[in-house]
């Protein structure tokens, strides 16, 4: 219900210049039952993600957005994702984390495939893989020196790398996917990325 009363809001706001609605993540038909949290009971349900692809994006059509935003965000809408049609493929190479994984969880909810003929190509996530995995070395170091070596604060850090770690590892198990699918595999078996 929410996705229809938000693909209504933007033919209204954009008319025909809407060219695809896409639901992706969690809520995405065939993505299974992943939970937002951690586990720890009275969690929040997940909000519903959309990319909306556009014939063109004006501050007009972002104005009139906003009027919008608080009911779709009480129907459980995640802020829509807006983009240009002519901007949607050159965003690729610069989002390879986010647009693999929409690319990976969607359905079209209606228009054309925006996706089709597209893809994350491998260097680009391992480029992006190697810069999430320096930042992250970067600031743990940061942040170890911070603790002063109390155990107290160490669990803290620990604790609260854990979502980064988890990223990161997701997205490693990403890149050696479309990694596997350009190289080859000698003997059978596959190496691991160079990142």
């Amino acid at each position: 219900m929410a996705v229809t009363t938000l693909e209504r809001d933007l033919r209204e706001i954009f008319g025909s210049r809407v060219q695809s609605l896409v639901l992706y993540g969690i809520h995405a038909p065939g993505a299974g039952h992943r939970s937002s949290g951690h586990g720890h009971g009275h969690e929040e349900p997940a909000p519903v993600h959309t990319l909306t692809v556009l014939d063109s994006v004006g501050h007009d059509d972002l104005r009139a957005c906003t009027a919008r935003l608080g009911s779709w965000h009480d129907a459980g809408l995640a802020t829509p994702l807006l983009l240009a049609a002519e901007e949607f493929a050159r965003s690729l190479d610069a989002f390879p984390f986010e647009f693999s994984g929409i690319l990976a969880d969607h359905t079209i909810v209606s228009g054309k495939n925006p996706f089709e003929g597209l893809r994350v190509e491998a260097a680009d996530l391992r480029r992006a893989c190697e810069v999430q995995a320096r930042s992250h070395l970067l600031h743990l170091r940061q942040g170890y020196l911070e603790t002063r070596g109390r155990s107290d604060a160490l669990a803290v850090l620990v604790v609260r790398s854990a979502d980064a770690w988890v990223s990161l590892l997701q997205n490693i198990v990403r890149l050696e996917g479309l990694a596997g699918l350009d190289r080859p595999r000698p003997g059978g078996t596959s190496s691991a990325p160079s990142t």
